[in-house]
């Protein structure tokens, strides 16, 4: 039974219980662990029928449970089972007992009753007091916590070890450090709880000088300092501690990975994932692969992308929710709609982020017919729709200039599903009226908002009238934005733009000398280009490519060739640092 459950799964363990001839109390009992994690009902069911057999439970049989039902939060089958422990006697029992205080604790049972269960305790061991003062630090009573702490009989290096990691994970990084200078003794433990609530603090400087204190690092000390260097946005100093790492664990490359791409490293990620298959000591997990494909995602290196998706399949890589839902999205945003639909195709099960990633992926493409299909496929399978799906599906409608069917998703969102609209949906409603040349009923549509418009919304109706040339609207909609948003640069340009091409240059030019003197710029925008196994970025006035000086050359004489050909004076190839 064991067996099974651990390497197949508990309906395995279950049908080979149901196959004994008369099982007695450790059949029962192994059943119910068996359960503890996987299913609360099998344990109780088990527990039912071993009472309605007439065999006695043993506290070995009530610690099972309280553990089981710990797992699932299931305060109220616990308490009823405590009502048996109290029932047949099992009060004196310490381990039971332990285990009792220990299910109220991860359950969330009243403080007040978990309290009064350990005052009334016949018999109390280090343990006792261990769960105890876990248990208040869980709930944020941290005097009681201390109170209880100091008044401890017996204090092992448990003891000390949940008081620490209790003040760490409150935040309470001076007492927690007060603790951990009297502990008599320390173990990994202790270190990693005082190094992680630093990170947590952000405070690399005291967690670096709690590491180098270390006597002895282990894998869990290296990679937490790995992984708040990257959450800091340190990714150099993440690298360098990575590289000195005397072993390393799957963990430990997930970790580095995973800053990578948080730090849109995305060629770096690429880089640590390569090293990880030459060192070959760690395989990759899904973990890793989520990862990897993110970062294939942002560089659009679909060449990547297929490898990752190969790799998969040759090492028969289980399709999970998780795993499904980046290989869709990562081929959608590539381009490659056929792959998408075939992982989309053959994942087992869906959840709402499969369906919105692949609606997402026709509409980004084109598909936007084929997107609507698909969502009004989902609600006839069952799957209810979210507020962020509708915005999928309502971006489709405004990829596709679909007035009519937008319209009716804003309404089926609102009235059938009872889904409030966010900015986002007004906003995917405006610029469908907008780009539709529908400007009045846009107008309309923004004053019958329960939110106020914001700045997005204003400058999607001023976009719409410079397509549709409506030059009526332009100074009551400038105002709107620069009420909101005088300092944005992308606005500003907008504004500048438009005002020139309705021939207002006093108001363009006003609008360039106000962005001047703000000195403020637009984001740079950004292209790369996969070659090879590399992925070349390219940011406008950026000059630290190594082969820039190829670069300029070939743009150049791409300039010379262009301009007979178009017959106009003007560069219309934009190059590097111009």
């Amino acid at each position: 039974m064991t067996l099974y459950s651990d390497l197949i799964s508990l309906d395995y363990a279950i049908e080979v219980f149901d196959d004994l001839p008369n099982p007695n109390l450790i059949s029962y009992n192994t059943l119910i662990k068996c359960s503890i994690g996987k299913s609360h009902k099998t344990a109780a069911v088990a527990y039912n029928r071993l009472r309605e057999s007439g065999i006695s439970p043993n506290s070995f049989t009530f610690t099972f449970l309280f553990r089981c039902f710990a797992t699932f939060h299931k305060l109220g089958g616990g308490e009823m089972v405590h009502g048996h422990v109290l029932k047949i006697g099992f009060v004196s029992s310490v381990f039971v007992m332990n285990n009792l205080l220990d299910f109220y604790g991860k359950s969330g049972g009243d403080l007040g009753v978990v309290g009064k269960l350990f005052d009334e305790m016949p018999e109390k061991d280090v343990v006792s007091w261990n769960t105890m003062i876990r248990t208040y630090m869980s709930y944020g009573v941290v005097g009681c916590a201390m109170r209880l702490f100091d008044a401890t009989p017996e204090k092992n290096l448990v003891s000390w070890n949940t008081v620490v990691s209790g003040l760490v994970k409150g935040g309470k990084m001076e007492l927690a450090n007060v603790v951990f200078r009297r502990m008599p003794e320390r173990n990994s433990i202790s270190w990693n709880a005082m190094i992680s609530g630093y990170i947590k603090l952000g405070d690399l400087r005291s967690a670096k000088e709690v590491f180098d204190h270390m006597p002895e690092r282990s894998i869990v000390s290296w990679t937490t300092m790995v992984s708040g260097y990257a959450m800091n946005g340190d990714i150099g100093s993440a690298r360098m501690m990575f590289d000195q790492m005397p072993s390393k664990n799957v963990i430990s490359w997930n970790a580095m990975i995973a800053g990578c791409v948080n730090n849109n490293s995305f060629d770096g990620a690429l880089s640590v994932f390569h090293d990880m298959l030459i060192d070959g000591e760690c395989k990759p997990d899904q973990t890793t692969l989520i990862s990897i494909l993110s970062a294939c995602t942002h560089l659009n290196s679909l060449e990547h992308g297929k490898w990752i998706d190969s790799y998969i399949r040759k090492n028969k890589f289980d399709l999970s929710l998780s795993l499904g839902n980046a290989l869709i999205d990562m081929f959608a945003k590539c381009g490659d709609l056929e792959n998408a639909e075939t992982i989309f195709n053959k994942m087992p099960e869906r959840c709402i982020i499969t369906w919105t990633t692949m609606i997402s992926g026709l509409a980004v493409n084109g598909h936007c017919r084929e997107a609507l299909q698909l969502f009004d496929s989902m609600c006839v399978k069952g799957q209810k729709p979210d507020d962020v799906i509708f915005i999928a599906v309502l971006s489709a409608c405004t990829h596709g200039g679909l007035v009519e069917e937008g319209k009716r998703l804003f309404n089926q969102m609102v009235c059938d599903f009872g889904i409030e609209p966010r900015i986002e949906h007004y906003g995917c409603m405006v610029d469908i009226l907008g780009r539709a040349g529908q400007i009045e009923e846009a107008i309309r549509f923004t004053e019958s908002m329960h939110l106020e418009p914001n700045s997005v919304i204003w400058a999607t109706l001023l976009s719409a009238c410079k397509l549709h040339g409506n030059g009526n609207l332009i100074e009551f909609l400038n105002r709107k934005i620069l009420d909101q948003e005088p300092n944005n640069p992308s606005y500003l340009k907008l504004i500048t733009d438009l005002s020139s091409s309705a021939g207002q240059w006093c108001d363009s030019s006003s609008f360039r000398i106000a962005a001047r003197d703000l000195g403020t710029e637009k984001v740079p925008g950004c292209s790369s280009i996969q070659v090879g196994e590399s992925v070349h970025e390219f940011v406008a006035k950026d000059t630290s490519h190594p082969q820039r000086k190829e670069v300029y050359r070939a743009l150049k004489s791409l300039n010379r060739n262009m301009k007979p050909l178009l017959g106009v004076e003007h560069d219309y190839i934009v190059i590097m640092g111009s």
